[in-house]
């Protein structure tokens, strides 16, 4: 409990934890409670695990003490924060799951969050090889595109093999409020799909612009060749003038192909022709780079949001950018924003944050071997952090960088014949998750999912829920 000559008119914090946490509790508290400056006590209810209170349960356990003026309880108690306020008569919130974010929880407070509700940039998504699909395959994969983020889903076709049903292709996803577009240089490929309601043609260049007068479409230009102007821009001039519309693409190239070239053509066509919309077709970076689509995305989707280039054309056929839908729609939330506040795209939205973790919280080694003194129950805990994972157990502390070497120790105790095979093959499925958090340098919390970003699979509690009903 803190100090008594602490002024009264300070607030009174009440922490609620349980057993094997009161002592991280109390050293995370006392340091923050100086900086922050709050009075505050803490209660250890008989229980080992917090996130094993129930809020009926609480509410019979817990005696709140005079002149507390508020109470944080476990974050596990979200759901029932309700019944919580009802039935006690102070303020309470819950706090983080983890005591080690308890300096976010109160360093935190907003007045509201980043709104990311807003962007401008349109997703065009490609099907490639478009005619190779059944109609029931198209349709269905379009709707997938569409659910994932993608405005305009864009069907690629084959070169020099004409899809001839494809105005049955295009009329089969209009009818279904699907917007579309054409890839294609086949003029009578072209002419069918918009005639049944494509409304954007992709691509035009000298070689085929007299036909775009015909088709009704808008129409993306691009160069005859990435690193030529002259046809270019005679191109662009002349479907402006005959009233086309147009958006304006002159290619990404990938690394090693000329992409800081490219990427100052982008600028230098936004500069002259200011008034025109423009796009970027970034699978030439994303197919073709050996690494996870995610930040190229990111940091493509920020340079087309600063030129004020209002489309990108994303496919998704190698596995590494398999999601590229979803990580546009989200990075152009994000881009958004920033360009809109003039502040960097930081602690918005860390859905895009999958292979580490933005911050990852560790026990002293103190803390640690305090834990494993205090453990008198059968329950296992897991931790993992510096290179090492913890194994404790009442009267057991085994610990390595190997998830089989640290079995066997255990095996070889006499804690292994106590061990049956459900209970093993869970703790063989946590050691395994806990390995995979060391060695990306991610957060590992026992029982929890692993944070992927947008990816994650959340878990359902498996020890928690198997021990609840013994430890209450």
């Amino acid at each position: 409990m803190s100090n008594d000559s602490i002024p009264a008119s300070r607030e009174h914090i009440l922490f609620v934890t349980g057993q094997l946490a009161q002592s991280a509790v109390q050293s995370t508290v006392s340091s923050l409670a100086d900086k922050i400056g709050f009075d505050f006590s803490i209660v250890a209810l008989p229980i080992t695990v917090a996130a094993l209170m129930t809020p009926k349960w609480l509410l019979r356990k817990l005696t709140v003490p005079a002149g507390v003026t508020r109470i944080i309880v476990p974050g596990h108690l979200e759901s029932g924060l309700n019944e919580l306020r009802s039935g006690l008569s102070v303020q309470v919130d819950c706090g983080p799951r983890d005591i080690r974010n308890l300096s976010e929880f109160f360093g935190k407070k907003r007045e509201s969050a980043a709104d990311l509700t807003e962007y401008s940039i349109e997703i065009l998504a490609e099907i490639n090889h478009a005619p190779a699909y059944s109609m029931d395959q198209l349709i269905s994969r379009a709707i997938q595109l569409r659910e994932q983020g993608a405005d305009i889903i864009d069907l690629g076709c084959t070169p020099g093999v004409t899809w001839h049903n494809v105005g049955d292709a295009v009329s089969a996803l209009r009818e279904r409020q699907i917007r579309v577009s054409i890839d294609s240089f086949d003029a009578d490929e072209v002419a069918q799909a918009c005639r049944a309601g494509a409304e954007l043609v992709l691509s035009v260049n000298s070689t085929n612009c007299r036909s775009a007068l015909d088709w009704g479409a808008e129409v993306v230009v691009v160069p005859d060749v990435p690193n030529e102007e002259k046809n270019f821009f005679e191109t662009i001039e002349f479907l402006v003038a005959r009233g086309v519309k147009v958006r304006l693409d002159p290619i990404l190239e990938p690394i090693g192909c000329g992409l800081a070239r490219s990427l100052q053509r982008y600028a230098q066509v936004r500069s002259r022709y200011a008034e025109l919309p423009m796009m970027m077709g970034i699978g030439n970076l994303t197919e073709l780079t050996d690494v996870d689509s995610a930040g190229i995305n990111m940091l493509l989707l920020g340079i087309c949001q600063e030129l004020s280039i209002q489309s990108v054309l994303t496919t998704n056929v190698i596995n590494w950018a398999r999601t590229s839908v979803q990580e546009c729609d989200i990075a152009r939330r994000l881009v958004h924003y920033a360009v809109k506040h003039s502040v960097p795209p930081k602690r918005l939205d860390d859905r895009l944050v999958m292979l580490r973790d933005g911050k990852v919280n560790r026990y002293t080694s103190e803390v640690i071997e305090d834990l494993a003194e205090s453990i008198r129950d059968s329950n296992v805990r897991l931790l993992a952090q510096d290179g090492v994972i913890h194994f404790l157990a009442a009267g057991y502390h085994f610990q390595g960088a190997d998830p089989m070497a640290i079995f066997n120790e255990v095996l070889d105790s006499p804690l292994g014949p106590r061990l049956d095979a459900s209970h093993a093959f869970y703790l063989g499925y946590e050691m395994c998750k806990a390995l995979t958090a060391l060695t990306l340098d991610k957060q590992y919390e026992q029982d929890e999912a692993l944070r992927w970003g947008y990816l994650t699979r959340y878990e359902k509690s498996h020890r928690l829920a198997r021990r609840k009903s013994a430890d209450q």
